[in-house]
């Protein structure tokens, strides 16, 4: 498995249409937005086929993870962590010194693990409660 910096939009959209809109039930309109081409996309490649993603944002000397997602078969295997983990460092280097994220409240003890602190009240994303989290670099 590798982490790779790619431009295959339709790779990372593939992942999470199977993902968020067919198996955790999100709407397209839900989903789709249009702050991919503003992106730093990440893929995680199971030899040369996709099987993760997520992307990266900067806002200032603030970063931002999100729409990450692992296909259900490479779940539990340090795939997820390894796509965040790369992500921070990214950000990282391009001068951020607070990275944050939209975590599925179900998640939150993963991304506490990774060094994430949840702050805020739950909110809800599509139908799932999600609670705001950010990890200083």
């Amino acid at each position: 498995m590798k982490i790779v910096v790619s431009d295959d939009l339709a790779a990372a959209h593939a992942l999470r249409r199977a993902v968020f809109i067919d198996e955790q039930g999100y709407t397209d309109a839900e989903e789709w937005d249009d702050l991919d081409g503003a992106a730093i996309l990440l893929l995680a490649l199971d030899g040369d086929t996709p099987v993760g993603t997520a992307r990266l944002f900067t806002e200032g000397d603030a970063g931002r993870i999100g729409r990450i997602c692992v296909l259900k078969p490479h779940r539990g295997t340090g795939l997820g962590a390894a796509l965040v983990t790369e992500g921070c460092r990214r950000l990282r280097d391009a001068g951020c010194r607070v990275v944050r994220l939209s975590a599925q409240t179900h998640a939150l003890p993963f991304y506490q693990r990774l060094g994430f602190t949840a702050h805020g009240a739950e909110y809800p994303d599509g139908a799932i409660p999600h609670r705001d989290m950010e990890k200083p670099l």
